[in-house]
């Protein structure tokens, strides 16, 4: 029985030196003081007592969480009126939170030592033998529902109900607030850039516990985008952020555009901060002048890492890059690595090195180019090789979901496998077509990515024609409010054509299935048709598919129960004669920069000589 275990842990970016007295991982402090914080002036500390008769459950929670007393609790004040200064932010905390929850004849009652909190003096003083007592009574009142709905000026012609304004429904101010921001994006969105609230009147009936509501939209004029202006940049062109941002004078002015602008700047990586701000007043040509306005980040980085496997042996990864080598947001990036330490012969160890060089906005504002060289040796159960690979590629954006790419590629590959060892000389041209709607690239709870490829190919040495030709799609679909269940699935497919027999055809370019990014609890690459000699070959043609239940049980942690089922054929067509299927649980823990992912799979037909369960660990989620 095999299993194999791999755990990552990555640095990057520059380092400084700096004083450390506690180490936290993921936000957990694993040892060390916690941090207090800075030091407190005249520290004062407080006790709390925080009632909420008449409150439901699901209203007590809102009114604690907003409660900045209840949650500082433990931490000392600045000075005797620094309890008053914080009780009194906390009383307009929770009126605030009681007016979202259509509660408008609430009341919040707060003492501080005993004495109301309107009847203490300008400078008030307390004991200090023992922490200031302070007291929280909030009676909620009765619920609030909307009555009439008026609306005027340019928002006149518009459904109330279309915003949420329905009278008879919960009255909750942050409905009437978001009704009349909607109005105003909506006119804004039409090219009105100046649309604003002229006038919101909120009236609550106390005999009646209704809410009537009137609200004043001014759309102002239709403008077009006027001057569009870079403030902050020093070693970024101006003119290149400009032109990225694919923001032009006499464009039609849309807020979408400009939060798209913003985006597409942030994901250069060259900026840590990126503001598109509208003036407040048309020009004298009846436009509206733009500014960008950003704050460069630390160009070059750098990052280590290591693995271990009871498999494969220890692992070392590094790399180092510059995000701005040229001035318009190129990047380079070198890396390289070294595996199986500990398990293998030097002679036998894993090597990869390689380097890529990234122009974004090349030709055109919406093109990317990419070139690369890249040598690597990799052993699998299914064949060993040793490449070097160069590559020069182009990609488009047709708009936010589709994206063109080609590329010419040349390929020298050095491979033993059931065919014996041979050498393969490639040149090929990669196509590909990628339709992505997901809503987060690390972690999707809805939309769905699908791509096609082909990569018609000649290998010298052999005088041999083939062409891969691959399609996957993903999908995503969250249950519930909160999206605590999502489920997800992916199916992909592909077959290859050539004028030559299997061993024509590099190793590298067959395919095989199995290992963590297909069908789990499998070896990479270990599932495949095999000879005589039980030697996997690789095939023609492929199936691979994936089904998984992502539920959250808290805020950070899920669970993700899931099957994989594949196969691979020597038909131009998958035959279906040897479908391998693996099934486990997966572990999820979320961070800022994705899901930490660890799955248990186990092959539910395994190889006679196969693993008998497979763990794996990564970053992200399977797919």
């Amino acid at each position: 029985m095999r299993a194999g275990l791999i755990a990552t842990l990555i640095s990057t970016g520059l380092l400084a030196p700096r004083e450390a007295h506690a180490f936290k991982l993921f936000g957990i402090t694993l040892w060390g003081e916690r941090d207090k914080g800075s030091d407190v002036i005249d520290p004062v500390r407080y006790s709390l007592t925080f009632e909420s008769p008449g409150s439901d459950k699901d209203l007590r929670k809102v009114l604690e969480n907003s409660s900045l007393l209840l949650a500082d609790k433990e931490k000392p004040v600045s000075g005797d009126l620094g309890v008053v200064v914080k009780a009194r932010e906390d009383r307009e905390r929770l009126i605030a939170a009681l007016y979202e929850q259509s509660r408008y004849g609430g009341t919040v009652t707060v003492t501080v030592n005993g004495t109301p909190l309107d009847a203490l003096p300008p400078n008030p003083t307390f004991p200090r033998n023992a922490p200031v007592p302070v007291s929280v009574t909030v009676d909620p009142g009765p619920a609030f529902t909307l009555g009439h709905v008026t609306l005027e000026g340019d928002a006149a012609g518009l459904d109330p109900a279309k915003y949420d304004l329905v009278p008879g429904k919960p009255a909750g101010s942050l409905v009437i607030i978001g009704a009349a921001n909607r109005m105003v994006n909506d006119l804004k969105a039409g090219s009105h850039p100046l649309a604003a609230v002229a006038d919101r009147q909120v009236v609550a009936d106390h005999a009646t516990n209704r809410v009537d509501v009137t609200l004043r939209i001014a759309a102002g004029p239709v403008a077009p985008l006027g001057p569009v202006t870079v403030t902050g940049s020093k070693r970024v062109d101006a003119g290149f952020i400009q032109k990225y941002s694919r923001l032009k004078p006499g464009q039609a002015y849309s807020p979408d555009e400009l939060r798209k602008a913003n985006d597409r700047l942030r994901k250069l990586g060259v900026f840590s901060s990126v503001t598109v701000k509208q003036a407040e007043t048309l020009d004298a040509n009846g436009a509206i002048p733009l500014t960008i306005d950003v704050s460069e980040g630390k160009f070059r980085y750098f990052g280590v890492g290591a693995t271990y496997s009871t498999i494969d042996g220890a692992g070392l990864q590094g790399y180092w890059g510059h995000r701005n080598l040229f001035g318009e947001a190129e990047s380079l990036r070198l890396e390289g690595s070294v595996s199986g330490l500990g398990q293998n012969g030097v002679g036998d160890l894993n090597y990869a090195a390689g380097i890529t060089f990234t122009k974004p906005g090349y030709l055109l504002p919406s093109g990317t180019l990419e070139a690369s060289i890249k040598a690597a040796t990799l052993s699998t159960d299914s064949y060993d090789a040793d490449t070097i690979t160069g590559k020069l590629g182009y990609s488009y954006e047709l708009n936010d979901y589709d994206t063109l790419s080609a590329a010419t590629a040349l390929e020298f590959a050095r491979v033993d496998d059931a065919f014996g060892k041979n050498d393969y000389l490639t040149f090929s041209v990669p196509l590909e077509y990628v339709r992505d709607t997901r809503d987060d690239k690390m972690n999707p709870k809805e939309g769905y990515k699908a791509s096609l490829s082909m990569a018609p190919s000649y290998e010298f040495l052999g005088s041999n024609v083939f062409t891969n030709l691959e399609g996957s799609i993903s999908g995503y679909y969250g249950l519930g409010q909160e999206d605590r269940v999502v489920l997800a699935g992916k199916l992909s497919l592909g077959t290859l054509f050539s004028t030559g027999d299997l061993a024509d055809i590099p190793a590298t370019r067959r395919f095989f299935a199995g290992g963590g990014g297909s069908v789990r609890g499998y070896a990479y690459q270990g599932i495949s048709p095999r000879n005589g000699n039980d030697d996997a070959t690789g095939g023609l043609s492929y199936m691979t598919a994936s089904l998984e239940a992502r539920v959250g049980i808290t805020d950070t942690i899920g669970l993700v129960p899931f099957f994989d089922v594949g196969t691979v054929s020597t038909g131009h067509v998958p035959d279906f004669s040897d479908i391998r299927a693996g099934a486990g649980l997966g572990l999820r823990y979320a961070t800022p920069f994705g899901p930490i992912r660890l799955d248990v799979a186990l092959p539910l037909n395994p190889y006679p000589d196969g693993d008998k369960y497979g763990i794996y660990v990564g970053i992200g989620q399977s797919f």
